[in-house]
């Protein structure tokens, strides 16, 4: 008995330090932005920070309060649950659906675009009070939530990646038939990403075919995260009314009108007895896996009780090791309540969810600091969202540390600027409601303050910098004019909506003069240019989707470059020698560029090496295949000349870029084309249709899996060979089939692909020398 709760603590106390090492590096991504400065004596001994310990007023305060994101596929029903939510917590008198009759829309829905396509485009964020009831104690309790509903699509991802930046907890939904999506992968992988418990919620489940065991299932094989339902559902499909709660072992009902009505039951239908048995046993043993108390009780064969285990469910979910499963249907108005209660029972709250921020006056290499969320303690705020308002630039923010008040004068870490707070909300979807002043843990918004997304903001007692959220790279282009004669608004509406979003990308074409805009996919970029019309009244004409090729290295060259010209006066002479080699992207930061300086011995003055940087750099931008961005590429200098009259900046800048072209004629390039992962559901009838369909746009078929009367598929495909297969999936599959599709990777092109866009290139070069 010894020896097994002994290796059960042992095993426990290991993933401890894998979580505190995952935690580690999260945060390690900072170091990469910041300059890196060698440790001198003083700094050795400069003194730690100081840590501020919370108030007994910030404790019952932060107790109470909850910052939740509601994340899913596309069609998931996010917004209708959090529709509900309002609904019940009072924050709206009406409830309106998606897609309703009355025009109305969802309240999270506020742009007409959002209410006519039936999708969320923007993460809105929104607040209220919701009073759960302690099921132990019976003891009622009012708690704080700020919730964030973000976009389903694949296209508007940024939007989910910078919401669960900032947020302590999500819920995840699932439909009770779909199950684990596409999206639902990507959104997975983000909440891991900023260390953010979830507790799961199966949606409609009064679809025909709804099964939450199989849902249960994929959560655990596709996810890879130890999972159990707290409820079982009482009824089936349309026959749906309630759940029987596992944890506390009682029914609960939704009567009255819209399910406002909770109606609490100690006795469980007769008929369902014994499966809510079998899966009370199977949250125990799920949770007996990851928490050591019910490990040690399970060993002695003890039973825990209700206490016990609602106890170890909020250990192991707030410590990223379980997700509780949570059934209903938010249509229907049926188990939103128990999830509320849930939402309050189970995820952390401000205090407990770590939050880390690097000190800008010590090196790179020192440790992150970690934050107190204490009233009196200096400011640390991070600006997540940007939107254009009415009344100027509106700044979405979440206060970590201190309190921010109207009027007072905050600085921005990044610029160093100094800005007094002119107004200061809380949102609810596109209202307001003034505040004076707003405590650590809380999310609001500011006006008039001007700054980029991910700027850390403090109030001058402090040198901290917060880590900013991860960006994708845009994989689809567009060129854009304006119809007719170009206006203001026309590059006014670029401007503001590249400074929104992160994922959205404006250049020029040197060789075209044409203004290309780059995004997440072809509806991200269609949804702008809608804006663009109806905002700003600006009709654009759009070229053809361009897909974004890159180009790498697929082996070593070396390179010995001397540039010299000279002219009446000073001329320009350097001399470059090393060698340029294949890169793997960091798994921190996705970065697969890199200069190394490996000189030693002075053989080019140190003033000359921003110069040799920003050559190579400046090469990077154009590929000599196919004029595309060049990538996974690292260039070593290990040696060179200089003239100490004719040497300069400019001269080793010319060098590099003459060295690396030379030497990347050497290296094997390749051109590269993105893959996307393509996931499409249809009637089982068109099964072989649908993959015969994909076989000819050169696909891999990845998974496929039937179920009942539809199947799903999934596949890599390259981008370029997907365009125009919405309407040839519509038309072999009579219009009930449908995809979704999003970036994998980048891969290798076909060598006879290659070559069409190699001579499509040249033939775009003696014309461009010619102007």
């Amino acid at each position: 008995m010894l020896r097994n709760t002994l290796s059960h603590s042992f095993a426990f106390f290991s993933s401890s330090i894998t979580r505190s090492a995952r935690c580690d590096r999260r945060w390690a991504s900072a170091a990469a932005v910041l300059k890196k400065a060698p440790v001198t004596a003083e700094e050795k001994t400069t003194p730690p920070t100081p840590q501020y310990t919370l108030s007994e007023h910030d404790r019952s305060r932060l107790r109470l309060q909850r910052n939740i994101g509601v994340s899913a596929h596309i069609d998931s029903g996010k917004t209708t649950l959090t529709e509900r939510i309002l609904y019940y917590t009072g924050r709206i008198r009406e409830i309106h659906e998606v897609r309703g009759r009355d025009n109305v829309g969802a309240k999270m829905d506020s742009m007409d675009l959002e209410r006519e396509k039936g999708i969320t485009i923007q993460s809105a964020a929104t607040f209220c009070d919701w009073e759960a009831t302690n099921a132990i104690t019976n003891e009622k309790e009012k708690y704080a939530i700020n919730i964030i509903d973000t976009p389903g699509h694949v296209d508007f991802t940024i939007e989910v990646e910078r919401a669960l930046r900032v947020l302590d907890g999500a819920i995840l939904v699932l439909c009770a038939v779909a199950g684990v999506q596409s999206q639902t992968t990507t959104v997975d992988r983000q909440m891991r990403r900023y260390n953010v418990p979830r507790i799961s919620f199966i949606n409609k489940m009064d679809r025909p075919g709804a099964n939450p065991w199989r849902i249960v299932n994929q959560i655990r094989t596709k996810l890879r995260i130890p999972a159990a339902a707290v409820h079982v559902p009482i009824g089936v499909e349309d026959e749906f009314r309630g759940v029987v709660d596992l944890v506390h072992w009682r029914s609960i009902y939704n009567q009255g009108v819209k399910g406002n009505e909770v109606v609490i039951s100690e006795e469980i239908p007769a008929e369902l007895i014994d499966l809510a048995t079998a899966k009370r046993r199977e949250l125990i043993e799920q949770l007996a896996d990851v928490d050591e108390e019910i490990g040690d009780l399970v060993l002695m064969d003890e039973l825990p009780t209700n206490a016990q285990i609602d106890a170890a469910i909020r250990r192991a979910t707030t410590g990223l090791k379980f997700s509780p499963v949570f059934l209903g249907s938010a249509i229907k108005n049926t188990g939103v309540q128990p999830l509320l209660d849930g939402v309050c029972a189970y995820l952390p709250n401000p205090s407990e969810a770590e939050a880390l921020a690097h000190d800008t006056e010590k090196p790179s290499s020192a440790p992150m600091v970690p934050l107190t969320p204490a009233a009196d303690a200096p400011l640390v705020g991070l600006a997540f969202k940007l939107e254009e308002g009415r009344f100027g630039q509106l700044t979405y923010m979440r206060v970590y540390q201190g309190t921010l008040k109207k009027a007072n004068t905050i600085y921005n870490a990044r610029t160093g600027k100094k800005v007094k707070v002119p107004r200061l909300v809380r949102m609810h979807s596109n209202e307001m409601e003034d505040v004076s002043s707003i405590g650590p843990g809380e999310i609001c918004a500011m006006f008039g303050v001007e700054c980029s997304s991910g700027d850390t903001f403090t109030d001058g007692e402090t040198s901290f910098s917060m880590t900013s959220m991860y960006v994708p790279e845009p994989v689809i282009s567009l060129a854009i004019k304006s119809k007719g004669i170009e206006t203001p608004n026309f590059s006014r509406a670029l401007n503001r909506f590249q400074k929104e979003d992160p994922t959205f990308r404006v250049h020029v074409d040197h060789e075209s003069k044409e203004t290309i805009i780059s995004g997440m996919g072809e509806l991200h970029l269609e949804i702008y240019v809608e804006r663009m019309r109806r905002e700003y009244n600006v009709d654009c004409i759009t070229g053809k989707p361009r897909v974004a090729f890159r180009e790498t290295i697929t082996s070593r060259a070396d390179f010995n470059y001397t540039h010299k010209k000279q002219t009446g006066g000073a001329g320009q002479y350097a001399k470059v020698i090393g060698y340029i080699e294949p890169m793997q992207p960091d798994e921190e930061t996705g970065k697969d560029t890199e200069f190394v300086n490996d000189i030693l011995g002075g053989a080019i003055p140190e003033g000359y090496f921003p110069g040799v940087e920003k050559g190579f750099f400046e090469a990077l931008e154009k590929g000599t295949l196919s004029g595309n961005v060049i990538s996974g590429c690292r260039l070593v200098l290990l040696d060179g000349g200089y003239h100490i009259v004719d040497s300069s900046e400019l001269a080793f800048r010319i060098a590099t870029i003459g060295a690396f072209r030379e030497a990347y004629k050497l290296a094997n390039p390749v051109i590269l084309e993105p893959i996307m992962t393509v996931e499409v559901i249809a009637p089982v009838e068109f099964q072989s249709a649908v993959i015969g369909g994909l076989n000819t746009r050169r696909g891999t078929i990845i998974d496929s899996e039937v179920r009942d009367d539809e199947f799903t598929c999934i596949a890599e495909v390259a981008l370029n060979d997907m365009f125009g297969y919405s309407n040839q999936l519509r038309g072999s599959t009579q219009g009930k089939g449908e995809f979704s599709m999003e970036y994998k990777t980048h891969m290798p092109v076909l060598p006879h692909f290659q070559k069409e866009l190699e001579e499509a290139y040249k033939k775009t070069m003696p014309q461009a020398k010619t102007k």
